[in-house]
């Protein structure tokens, strides 16, 4: 090696390591890119079978939480959740029919704090739940400086736009396409990428800092996507889900039905019973297909996305975050779709990208994200070195996004916060990007929720509306357990019965990671129940539940030793 570059290369790192400090705190632009229905069925969480380059090259660079949970596994709830950092409780959004602002309180939104502090916001796509729920206008003006922008071919997305075997048209589940064929030559997906970069070239030379949402529809059903993404799956090397049974010691008001699944043209000919089914297993297959060519779709426009920011040279400046709103069970426990308290429809991805924290300063520019062709032949391998594995929640990502983009995070929630405007129910992780992970956490959890109509499957089980819901199924997630206590719940008041247990559930995660052996007792409950008949009133419900697991876990331990 020459010695002036021997001489330059320390001090170049140097001076990295000194603007990676002193940026920290500079304010960065923000795209924030949200999926829709997505689990954590992504290379760079872990899992082998699906293709994902270009988001698997933005975790190599990045910050990856690898066990991050919604907080109800539905749409609306979850991203009017996420984007105020207030639980469904407090949001009281439990289906799709009611604005925050209105129904419970007029609570600061993630991008209208973005705005207030002098950032251009911006919406592309779903980012809010369209209609009711976000007062038809995406909460426009609150939260964006000018209004969203939804792909006008989206519009057809219910319409029967399925080529049959018979030829005809319908609205089936599985809906590969010729995109060639569609109305406009296009799909919704693709229309949000290419306003997304518009509007990315038209920040490129403006100095004023950015906040651009951009959510994706897939691979939320039905499956219409561009056809030769099936190609990428074989369906002769297709699999089952690991777990395809209905557990024998799941309550049945924790059973899903999948309605929205059962209501297509294709699945509705297969004239499967209710609730309980099964789908035939070849057409378990071509569903698992469909979902996974879906997810490289998706991946290939959050691809596109990030060449943009590396062609205008906005990748150091701008930090990424990419979630998605919950999972979705691809036949696990006998389930589709998400509607549960199950990690394979609360789980997430999340991943923050950022310029000059999770990577140091590029001084030879080179390219930070270039696009991967998922088609090629060559495979990509990225190492992700950042991962934080305890417990977070998406409530979190407001005031982590805030603090880490140079704004001030909002402060947290008293324990009643209705007429608290801004503040945040989650925690902010800033300070996990500046020290390594120690371990397990036994403190950090989540705690996810799901409403029920009643104690067994209804067709209105997996959305049921606000005056029907009767039990509330609060779940709570450590690093070691799930443990679930379905509770009578007044939809009046909003009040749940901690009394009136219809049923529980506890899964330990490290014999029984697919959560398919309850071993939740009635009796032992019971026990618990008197013994904490003297806590005061006023104590939450989560820390009860903490409390709680720590009683059942104890008495497990100490049983198995004595064995």
């Amino acid at each position: 090696m020459y010695p002036c570059v021997r001489v330059w290369l320390p001090v170049l790192f140097l001076l990295s390591l000194a603007l990676s400090v002193s940026t920290r705190r500079e304010r960065r632009n923000v795209l924030f890119i949200m999926a829709d229905d997505l689990r954590t069925s992504l290379g760079c969480y872990g899992d082998t079978v699906v293709k994902s380059p270009n988001i698997d090259q933005l975790a190599s660079k990045s910050q990856v939480f690898v066990n991050a949970y919604a907080q109800q596994a539905v749409c609306a709830p979850s991203r009017i959740s996420m984007l105020t950092s207030r639980r469904p409780d407090t949001t009281r959004l439990y289906d799709f029919n009611s604005y925050w602002r209105v129904h419970a309180g007029n609570y600061t939104t993630m991008p209208q704090h973005f705005k207030s502090n002098g950032y251009l916001t911006m919406s592309v796509g779903k980012v809010f739940h369209p209609g009711v729920a976000s007062n038809h206008t995406d909460d426009f003006p609150y939260s964006w400086s000018i209004p969203a922008f939804h792909p006008p071919s989206f519009r057809y997305e219910k319409e029967k736009m399925c080529k049959g075997e018979d030829g005809k048209l319908h609205t089936n589940l599985l809906c590969a396409v010729n995109v060639t064929e569609q109305p406009g030559g296009t799909l919704p997906d693709l229309e949000s990428t290419e306003e997304a970069v518009r509007l990315l070239k038209s920040r490129a030379n403006d100095g004023a800092p950015f906040f651009l949402a951009v959510g994706f529809h897939k691979p939320h059903i039905p499956f219409r996507i561009p056809q030769e993404f099936l190609s990428l799956y074989p369906i002769d090397q297709m699999t089952l889900a690991p777990d395809p049974f209905v557990p024998k010691l799941l309550p049945p008001v924790a059973y899903n039905p999948w309605l929205d699944v059962r209501k297509r043209d294709d699945v509705q000919r297969l004239n499967i019973s209710f609730p309980y089914g099964p789908i035939p297993k070849d057409f378990q297959l071509r569903i698992r297909q469909h979902y996974y060519a879906a997810v490289s779709y998706m991946d290939a426009q959050v691809g596109r996305l990030l060449s943009t920011l590396d062609e205008l040279r906005l990748a150091e400046s701008t930090m990424v975050v990419f979630t998605s709103d919950h999972g979705w069970s691809l036949g696990e426990h006998g389930e589709w779709a998400k509607y549960s308290n199950f990690d394979v429809t609360t789980r997430v991805p999340l991943i923050f990208y950022v310029p000059g924290v999770t990577t140091l300063h590029d001084w030879l520019r080179k390219s930070t994200f270039p696009f991967i062709d998922v088609f090629s032949q060559s495979k990509n391998s990225f190492k992700t070195d950042k991962v934080i594995r305890n417990v977070v929640e998406l409530v979190d990502v407001f005031p982590t996004t805030s603090w880490l983009a140079g704004l001030r995070a909002p402060g947290p929630c008293p324990d009643v916060s209705f007429r608290e405007e801004l503040c945040s129910e989650g925690d902010n992780l800033a300070h996990t990007f500046r020290h390594r992970e120690r371990g397990e956490n036994e403190e950090a959890v989540s705690f996810s929720q799901y409403p029920r109509p009643a104690d067994t499957p209804q067709v209105n089980s997996d959305l049921p509306d606000l005056k029907d819901i009767k039990i509330m199924g609060y779940s709570l997630r450590s690093w070691d357990y799930r443990y679930t206590l379905w509770l009578g719940f007044n939809p009046q008041t909003f009040q749940v019965n901690v009394s009136d247990v219809h049923a529980g559930e506890l899964y330990m995660i490290a014999d029984d990671p697919g959560q398919d052996e309850n071993i939740y007792s009635d009796s032992d409950h019971s026990v618990i129940h008197r013994k904490m008949a003297g806590l005061p009133h006023t104590l939450s419900l989560q820390m009860k539940m903490r409390l709680q697991l720590l009683y059942l876990t104890a008495g497990m331990k100490t049983s198995r030793k004595k064995v």
